[in-house]
C-alpha cells in the first residue's frame, strides 16, 4: 500500500494546485492519511487585499496571511510539501496525470486537487480598486460588524441592483443605493427599499472622495458627491481561474454569476480522479465553506487511493 514514505521523487498520490483555504484543508487531510501530497500555490488568494479575515470560530479578526503561513506549519507536520510556483498544465496520464508548472518542473500524480480560486472584475469606476478591502468591501457578513453604523454607499449591481443595499441595511440605518447604470428599480425593489429606508440616488457613479487616506464620499457623473464612509460593490463578473479544469475536459455549470466547475458534494468533477474546492467552484465558498470544502475532497481521495490498492494487492497473481 502506498505512503508518503515510499512514493519515487517526483510521483506524488495527491497534487493540490492551489494554496489557499481549500487547498491546504485538503492537504491536511491527505498529509494525515499518509498520502504523499504536494501543494503548488501561486499566491493569488482571493483574500489577499483584506486586513483581517472576520466570521471564522476562532480565528476571527486573523490576517489573511497569517492564517495561510499557519496552515502551511501545521502541513508540515506531515510529510507534506508546499511549493511557490504555478500550474500551467495538467494532462491524463495512465491512471494519473502528469503535471507542468511555470518553471518546466514535471510531477506526476494519481489524483488532482484544483483550489486555484477566482478574480474580481471590479467595476470601473475611479477609487474602486485602490480602495478595495479597506473601505471598499462586497460581503457584510466579513465585513459588516467592523463598519457598523458608519454612512452606507451601495453601488447597484445591474442584474441585482436592490439585493446587496437590502442585505447590509442590517448593519446600518443610513444606506445610500446608487443605482449607477442599473437602470430602473421594480415595483418589489422599491417597495423593499422604502420599507428598510435605503435611499436611492439615480445617475452614474464617477468615483470615490478620498482624503487623507479615507473614503469621505461618492462623486456622481454630473458633479454632485454624497458624503459616504464605507461602499459596498459587487463584482461585476466573477472569474473563475479554471484553466487546469479546462484543459482535463471537467463539465461547467452556468449560473448568474458566470461559468463554474460542476463537482458533487465531496469536490469530485466530472473527470475522473480530480476533484475541485473553494472559490473556483463557486463565489459564496468563504473560508469556512472553503475548509470543509477542502476536507471533504481530502477524504474522499483518501477512501479513493485506499480501495483502489486494496483491489490491486488482492488481484490474483499470473501462475508462473
Amino acid at each position: 500500500m502506498n505512503t508518503h514514505t515510499d512514493s519515487p521523487l517526483g510521483r506524488y498520490d495527491a497534487v493540490v494546485v492551489g494554496g489557499g483555504a481549500a487547498g491546504l484543508s485538503a492537504a491536511l487531510i491527505l498529509g494525515r492519511s499518509r498520502l504523499r501530497t504536494l501543494v503548488v500555490d501561486a499566491g493569488e488568494p482571493r483574500n489577499a487585499p483584506a486586513a483581517h479575515m472576520n466570521g471564522v470560530l476562532s480565528r476571527d479578526g486573523t490576517s489573511p496571511a497569517d492564517y495561510l503561513a499557519a496552515g502551511r506549519r501545521e502541513l508540515a507536520a506531515y510529510g507534506v510539501d508546499v511549493r511557490d510556483g504555478r500550474v500551467t498544465g495538467a494532462a491524463r496520464d495512465g491512471d494519473g496525470f502528469a503535471v507542468t508548472l511555470a518553471d518546466g518542473t514535471s510531477l506526476s500524480a494519481r489524483r488532482l486537487v484544483v483550489t486555484t480560486g477566482l478574480v474580481d472584475e471590479l467595476p470601473e469606476i475611479d477609487g474602486v480598486a485602490e480602495r478595495w478591502g479597506r473601505d471598499v468591501v462586497h460581503c457584510p457578513y466579513c465585513h459588516g460588524w467592523e463598519v457598523r453604523d458608519l454612512p452606507f454607499g451601495v453601488i447597484a449591481h445591474p442584474a441585482m441592483p436592490a439585493h446587496q443595499a437590502l442585505t447590509v441595511s442590517r448593519w446600518s440605518r443610513d444606506v445610500t443605493l446608487f443605482l449607477h447604470t442599473a437602470g430602473e428599480l421594480s415595483a418589489r425593489d422599491a417597495s423593499l427599499l422604502d420599507a428598510a429606508g435605503v435611499r436611492v440616488v439615480t445617475g452614474e457613479v464617477a468615483g470615490l472622495v478620498v482624503e487623507e487616506d479615507r473614503l469621505t464620499g461618492v462623486r456622481l457623473a454630473d458633479g454632485r458627491i454624497v458624503p459616504r464612509a464605507v461602499v459596498f460593490v459587487a463584482a461585476q463578473r466573477l472569474a473563475a481561474r479554471d484553466g487546469v479544469l479546462r484543459e482535463l475536459g471537467a463539465e461547467l455549470r452556468e449560473t448568474p454569476f458566470g461559468e463554474f466547475v460542476a463537482v458533487d458534494g465531496t469536490g469530485r468533477t466530472s473527470v475522473p480522479g480530480v476533484w475541485a474546492a473553494g472559490n473556483v467552484t463557486g463565489p459564496q465558498e468563504q473560508v469556512v465553506n472553503a475548509v470543509s470544502r477542502g476536507y471533504r475532497a481530502g477524504v474522499a481521495i483518501s477512501s479513493e487511493l485506499l480501495l483502489a490498492d486494496l483491489e490491486e494487492a488482492a488481484a490474483p497473481r499470473p501462475a508462473g
